[in-house]
């Protein structure tokens, strides 16, 4: 998920975003936020129809969006009734045109977007967004959203951020859990000199933003000499 706040100094840091969720469903934050200036993206989704169980509009949706009064026109869903090219085409057109009007920033060292916050998960292999690898759209540089339609993890059909847009954000966050992650944590973190794999996770390296890591125990089993705040 990708999160824009306009003109606000309010942030929120997303440890899990179910946990994280019920949180700002609460109170204070469901009286004390100003979800006026709250614009939601998604940095990747299935396409599928926008209740289908796969669909991340519909996790965020039943977790959050419904239980807060963001501005249901700062909520941007892709078309779910086209194809997967034309659903990333179209989702571009619009945040170009959010840019355009400025009313999400722009990167001061590229033409991308900049969002506040960009929250990814990792998978065993290292993917995050719908960016898998050894995919040609890791080396994509001038599209904002791109398509795939051969996912090695159902759904086969996506569309996702590039890197480009990634690497633009003023802060990525990237939460991942279990051990079954372990060896991807360590092969995308690590320092491992000119043997590191370009897993798509080592690849989020924002230009002038901040990254942070959250990870649970299991995850972290791996990693060679880190230091970590609890």
């Amino acid at each position: 998920m990708c999160l824009f706040f306009s003109h606000s100094i309010f942030w929120v840091y997303l440890l899990r975003i179910m946990y994280v969720s019920r949180k700002l469903c609460e109170a204070p934050y469901n009286k004390t936020v100003d979800w006026a200036k709250w614009y939601i993206f998604w940095a990747d989704e299935r396409v599928v129809a926008k209740y289908h169980a796969d669909s991340n509009y519909k996790v965020a949706k039943d977790g959050l969006l419904s239980k807060v009064p963001i501005v249901p026109s700062h909520v941007y869903s892709i078309n779910d009734s086209v194809s997967a090219e034309e659903a990333a085409n179209e989702y571009e057109f619009v945040i170009r045109q959010l840019v355009k009007t400025r009313t999400v920033s722009v990167s001061d060292t590229s033409d991308c977007p900049k969002f506040d916050l960009i929250l990814l998960g990792m998978g065993p292999d290292g993917h995050v967004a719908s960016l898998f690898p050894d995919q040609s759209v890791l080396d994509e540089k001038d599209e904002w959203v791109t398509f795939i339609t051969n996912s090695p993890k159902p759904p086969p059909e996506r569309i996702t951020f590039t890197l480009p847009v990634i690497n633009s954000a003023s802060n990525v966050a990237i939460v991942v859990t279990g051990e079954n992650k372990a060896e991807a944590v360590h092969l995308a973190i690590d320092s491992l000199g000119h043997d590191a794999p370009s897993l798509p996770a080592r690849m989020v390296q924002p230009t002038k933003g901040k990254l942070v890591w959250f990870l649970d125990k299991p995850a972290a089993a791996q990693l060679e000499g880190s230091q970590f705040s609890k």
